[in-house]
């Protein structure tokens, strides 16, 4: 049976005025961690998107192809508008906020999962952000059951550079959006 997952991509459009590494939470722009240190803008250098951070110790010391669109699993005969709502709120800790919100698609992962994406322009700047939590035996064959927030930060990020942070299996949504906007999804060379 398909798994199937639904989620919220939010998007505002301005000046690229930062990105994960450039905030308390991420490693200085500077940075060699910083995926994108000194790469050049994107078809949509204005673009930017709401995009999270997955939580856990397989993902603790990864950024590249460690961040996820807001989402999670939903059953067969539930609405996936319903649920993408759910697992934003459980995932960022406040609801989605007010927008006019749109299918962007469903996006078949490398795993067989369907992602089903609804997208909205906003300009959500939450508090904070509270995930729920999973359990985990870790370290792995300890017997030792841990707590882990789903997801453990979550940030504006330059279009561009949620090329490289995105897994891999979600960049066709950025792609998706940009069509929708009116732009162009980068070529193979642009797409790093």
């Amino acid at each position: 049976m398909v798994v199937l997952s639904a989620g919220i991509l939010l998007y505002r459009r301005g000046p690229a005025t930062g990105s994960p590494a450039d905030s308390p939470a991420g490693p200085p722009a500077d940075s060699p961690a910083s995926p994108l240190a000194g790469s050049a803008p994107g078809p949509r250098a204005d673009l930017e998107v709401w995009i999270a951070h997955m939580g856990g110790p397989f993902w603790a010391n990864k950024e590249v192809r460690a961040w996820s669109v807001p989402k999670g699993e939903y059953s067969p005969g539930e609405e996936p508008w319903l649920a993408a709502q759910r697992e934003f709120a459980e995932e960022m800790g406040s609801p989605p906020p007010p927008a006019d919100y749109f299918r962007l698609g469903d996006f078949k992962q490398p795993s067989g999962k369907v992602i089903t994406v609804f997208a909205a322009e906003s300009d959500f700047t939450p508090e904070e952000i509270r995930s729920n939590t999973f359990p985990l035996e870790w370290p792995k064959g300890s017997g030792r059951i841990q707590q882990f927030p789903e997801i453990d930060r979550a940030a504006w990020t330059a279009e561009a550079e949620a090329r490289a942070l995105l897994v891999r299996g979600q960049v066709p949504v950025l792609d998706a959006l940009l069509t929708r906007l009116g732009g162009r999804p980068p070529g193979p060379a642009e797409a790093g």
